[in-house]
């Protein structure tokens, strides 16, 4: 099942795709019709998150091209929710970094509380699958020694387009990041150090997971600059295809600022 977020005259609720022209709100309220077409909808972003949790160095070819070592258990850091965009918003590249870069993702999205799950359990605490970019200003990055500033920007964290709740085996999905039409990034869910289950525990034995909240699962080696005027896709199989654009950051209006 495909489940988007959407806004129906004032109200915004989650829905499943039924075709290419409808959905099937969920939790329908009364009076809300059983079907709506897509073209009485506005998409919003995806998730609002009460966190977004990511894993850094967890493929191995992204760590040899960093010219780092495997680490020993998953390196965590956070984004921001304010940073989430969905499918078709720009990603503003901010005036602050001179190298902002795409990094095709898996997220999960949870749909049970978890604390203390074991592996084995994680799936059940896991609503879905979808796509993320983990956009990153590289220069800051090195040039803070930690993440939050390059990590953390507004639009640095699209997701979507959808919610994948049944893709299979998520240990062997293939995903990409496709710029202007050209395949930048390449690799496989199966080249992970540690699996999405395993980081699913990982995460809940340190910070309660809660539904909506967000876990990006690291990027594969092949990660690449964006400039103003991009096309950027991730694309990850039998999960979905998320696009976004790519702008620069407007001038300031100093009166903005009073």
């Amino acid at each position: 099942m495909r489940i988007i977020r959407v806004r129906h005259r004032g109200q915004a609720f989650y829905a499943a795709i039924t075709s290419p022209e409808s959905v099937r709100p969920l939790n329908r309220e009364p009076g809300m019709p059983e079907e709506i077409a897509l073209a009485e909808l506005e998409l919003l972003p995806l998730v609002r998150p009460s966190k977004i949790v990511c894993v850094g160095l967890n493929y191995h070819d992204h760590a040899r091209e960093l010219g780092l070592s495997a680490p020993p258990e998953p390196i965590l850091f956070l984004k921001p929710p304010s940073s989430v965009i969905g499918a078709g918003d720009a990603i503003v590249l901010p005036a602050a970094s001179e190298r902002v870069d795409y990094e095709a993702e898996l997220a999960m999205v949870i749909g049970r509380a978890a604390h203390f799950v074991a592996e084995a359990d994680a799936g059940r605490h896991v609503f879905g699958y979808t796509c993320a970019n983990d956009v990153t200003a590289r220069d800051l990055q090195q040039k803070d020694g930690q993440w939050t500033r390059a990590k953390g920007f507004d639009t640095f964290c699209p997701v979507g387009p959808w919610i994948e709740t049944d893709p299979g085996d998520v240990h062997d999905l293939g995903l990409r990041a496709v710029v202007n039409g050209t395949v930048r990034q390449e690799g496989s869910t199966a080249e992970m150090i540690f699996p999405p289950h395993l980081l699913v525990s990982f995460i809940s034995r340190i910070m309660t997971l809660y539904p909506g909240d967000v876990i990006l699962t690291g990027t594969p080696a092949g990660i690449g600059p964006l400039l103003p005027g991009d096309e950027v896709s991730i694309e990850i199989d039998r999960v979905g295809f998320l696009l976004n654009p790519v702008a620069s950051e407007g001038p300031v209006d100093p009166s903005a600022m009073q």
